[in-house]
């Protein structure tokens, strides 16, 4: 047996915007998924978790769709991933999948798609090696949008397979979706992000409320964004080319969320030219907390203690700080001088001992690697 992994990301900027076609600069995170796996010839797949303690989940391959309302939930992400190999005609003779990992679930860390491209470039090193990493984003992708039933974007999948070490991705997702050879440079670049010589560090604060991509509520920004874009009579809000032109809208409601996408593309754009061009990562900071605000008031996907995290932080000498990922609960990030990082964690703490709930779980993060097997 093998072993492969696949990290968590987080969001620097560009929130919702995957969806819409716009643009995204995520970062993989040191912490991984981790899939242990080797062949059958049974054409079986049993699927194992040292995070959900008890017997396999063992199924035929022939009957992973039959079957994807009576497994497990948590393990529709590994299992779904098989199947869309086999709806592809990329044949499983079965296969066994261990999974571990200590990306933290429900944490806006995208722990589902670690979970999904862990699988994803296992199955593809054992038994189909002639798949591209854009092919094997489309796989995982499938997976959790048609056999989990979760809608995401690009932005997740892409980040687990295609970041690299000291880099933050910028991610044009209209041209990565258009093309799928994606010529490194076109679609994609890798753009410089060594926050240590700098004397900064991303501090990552878990609130604890974890989220859930199938509840409904994302969904419904999905299509309120559609609404959106339909009103101003373009094919996606990525079409949009300023807020002036989003606040055209008559229903509130769709204008704010269009708002949010227009702004929101501006803002991945200004802070990766920034990082670009070499200036001091601190001047990126105001942007981050503008996108925080974009997401509380015009998004509507943060919460108490979300903003509570946000204030705490600023409030401490953070030079930025922001909610990450779907929203309705999990994570916010932080850029603070390494001296501080700990002086705005405890800061944190203490509001949220104010508001009488749990302390969050808060971690320093480095960009990482991208999938790969390890063993």
């Amino acid at each position: 047996m093998r072993t492969w992994v696949a990290p968590g990301r987080v969001n620097i900027i560009g929130e919702h915007t995957d969806y819409n076609e716009g643009y995204v600069l995520p970062i993989a995170l040191p912490l991984v998924v981790r899939c242990t796996a080797a062949a059958r010839t049974d054409g079986r797949v049993c699927v194992g978790s040292r995070q959900r303690p008890g017997e396999p989940v063992v199924v035929a391959v022939s009957e992973l769709a039959a079957q994807r309302t009576r497994v497990p939930g948590w393990s529709r992400y590994p299992l779904g991933v098989v199947a869309e190999f086999a709806r592809r005609g990329l044949r499983i003779p079965g296969v066994d999948l261990d999974l571990d990992g200590e990306v933290p679930i429900g944490a806006g860390l995208s722990s589902s798609a670690a979970l999904s491209c862990a699988v994803a470039v296992a199955l593809r090193d054992l038994f189909a090696p002639s798949l591209t990493d854009r092919a094997v984003i489309d796989v995982a992708r499938a997976a959790e949008n048609d056999y989990v039933g979760a809608p995401t974007g690009l932005l997740d999948q892409s980040a687990a397979i295609l970041c690299t070490a000291g880099h933050a991705l910028l991610l044009d997702v209209r041209g990565f979706a258009a093309d799928t050879t994606a010529p490194r440079g076109v679609a994609h670049e890798q753009i410089p992000f060594d926050l240590d010589s700098a004397g900064l560090e991303l501090l990552v604060i878990d609130t604890g409320q974890p989220h859930e991509l199938v509840d409904g509520r994302y969904a419904e920004r999905r299509d309120q964004c559609a609404a959106a874009a339909a009103a101003l009579g373009v094919a996606s809000l990525r079409d949009v080319a300023s807020a002036a032109d989003a606040d055209r809208i008559a229903d509130d409601v769709l204008r704010r969320r269009a708002r949010h996408v227009v702004t929101e593309n501006a803002r991945v754009l200004a802070v990766a030219e920034k990082l670009r061009g070499g200036v001091d990562p601190r001047g990126i900071g105001p942007i981050l907390t503008a996108g925080h605000a974009s997401l509380r008031d015009d998004f509507e996907v943060s919460t108490l203690a979300l903003d509570a995290a946000v204030d705490a932080a600023l409030a401490a000498g953070a030079h930025g700080a922001r909610m990450v990922g779907g929203g309705f609960g999990g994570s916010a990030i932080a850029l603070v001088d390494q001296e501080r990082t700990e002086a705005v964690a405890e800061s944190v703490r203490r509001r949220f001992a104010d508001m009488n709930v749990p302390d969050p779980r808060t971690f320093v993060v480095v960009p990482s690697a991208g999938a790969h097997r390890i063993g």
